[in-house]
C-alpha cells in the first residue's frame, strides 16, 4: 500500500514525493535531514517500531507548516481523536483509501479536512454519547455561573496593577504617561497591556476600553453631546 500511495504521488505533477520509509527512526530521521520543506505527511500508525503520532508530533516540531494525514486500519474513536489532538488535519480508513492519494493531498492542501465517512460516524456518535452523559451534571454548575455572573461577570479578572493601567488608558494617557505616573519602565506597562489584551481578548485600546466597559470592569462613559453646526 505504501507503494501504492508513493507511485500515485510520484504521479502527480504537482506534488513531490520526498521519501517513503518504513518505520518511526526512518521517518524521524528523513524529516530532520530532509533539504527543503516538507509541507505533508502521509503516516500509518502501527508502525515497526512505534506509533505514527510520533511521527505527526515530530514533524510539527522540525516543519511547522506539515500537515499530517493518517491512513489506517485502527477506525476506533480513541486513535482518531489522538490523531487530531498530535496534529492530524485528515483520517482515512484503510478500507476507504482513494485510488488516488494525489487528490486527497491536493484537497487537502486547499483546506479539506479529509475523514472516512465510517470514521466521521463513529467519532459523532462518542461526541454526542460524551454530550449526553455530562449534560445533567452542567446544568447545576451553568445554573451557578450564572448567578455569578450576574453579581460581577469580570471580578478577578485582570490583576490590581492590570486594572489601574486599564483605567488610565481609558482616560487617554500614553504608555509613557502611564509609566511615569506608576513609577515603572515603559516595558513593564507594556507587559501589562499585553496581559490584559490576552483576558480580554482584544487587539486594541479602543477594543480593550469597550469590552472592560461591557463587562463591568470600567464606568459607562456618557454620550458625547452633539455638536453644533454654524455658518
Amino acid at each position: 500500500m505504501r507503494s501504492f500511495f508513493a507511485a500515485s504521488v510520484e504521479r502527480c505533477a504537482q506534488l513531490s514525493l520526498i521519501a517513503s520509509v518504513t518505520s518511526v527512526a526512518e521517518a524521524k530521521a528523513c524529516l530532520d535531514n530532509a533539504t527543503q520543506s516538507v509541507d505533508v505527511l502521509l503516516t500509518d500508525l502501527g508502525l515497526p517500531d512505534g506509533s505514527g503520532l510520533e511521527i505527526i508530533r515530530h514533524a510539527r516540531t522540525c516543519h511547522p507548516d506539515c500537515e499530517a494525514l493518517v491512513i489506517s486500519m485502527f477506525g476506533d474513536e480513541d486513535n482518531v481523536l489522538a490523531s487530531i489532538e498530535a496534529g492530524a488535519l485528515g483520517y482515512i480508513h484503510k478500507d476507504a483509501a482513494p485510488d488516488d492519494i494525489a487528490n486527497t493531498i491536493l484537497e487537502m492542501k486547499a483546506g479539506a479536512s479529509p475523514i472516512s465517512p465510517m470514521i466521521a460516524r463513529r467519532v459523532l456518535s462518542k461526541y454526542r454519547s460524551m454530550q449526553t452523559n455530562i449534560a445533567p451534571a452542567l446544568v447545576d454548575i451553568e445554573y451557578d455561573a450564572i448567578k455569578i455572573e450576574s453579581i460581577d461577570p469580570g471580578k478577578g479578572l485582570l490583576s490590581r496593577r492590570e486594572q489601574e493601567v486599564l483605567e488610565l488608558v481609558a482616560r487617554g494617557f500614553s504608555y509613557a504617561e502611564i509609566a511615569d505616573l506608576k513609577n515603572l519602565s515603559v516595558h513593564t506597562i507594556q507587559t501589562h497591556i499585553k496581559s490584559l489584551y490576552g483576558k480580554l481578548e482584544v487587539h486594541s485600546k479602543v477594543e480593550a476600553v469597550r469590552e472592560a466597559t461591557r463587562m463591568g470592569l470600567l464606568p459607562r462613559q456618557p454620550a458625547a453631546p452633539a455638536a453644533a453646526m454654524t455658518k
